[in-house]
């Protein structure tokens, strides 16, 4: 097995790698935030739900993956300006949801 082909087993591409490793990322900061900074209470957002620091977490991830499919339907690659999106919608959820 040669170096191009350690991830042929799952069909996966280094892409696809990759945005499993920035969630595992995500979930591993989330956590050290909530150890050295205790206290992610619920806050009341523009909502109208009591989010904590995981739950605009969830929403942005799950948003982002809404916004990008709607990118690749109506405009289709490449996904650089999508994701600029998707960053703005993530700070947007984290100040106000």
């Amino acid at each position: 097995m040669n170096n191009t082909d350690i991830l042929s087993w799952m069909a996966w591409t280094w892409p696809t790698a990759l945005f499993f490793v920035f969630i595992l990322a995500c979930l591993v900061t989330m956590s050290v935030w909530e150890y050295y900074v205790p206290g992610g209470g619920p806050r009341h957002g523009i909502l109208r739900l009591d989010t904590t620091r995981g739950d605009r977490l969830f929403i942005s991830l799950l948003g982002s993956a809404f916004i990008l499919l709607a990118w690749l339907g109506f405009l289709g690659p490449p996904l650089w300006f999508g994701c600029a999106v998707c960053i703005l919608f993530a700070i947007a959820v984290f100040l106000w949801v």
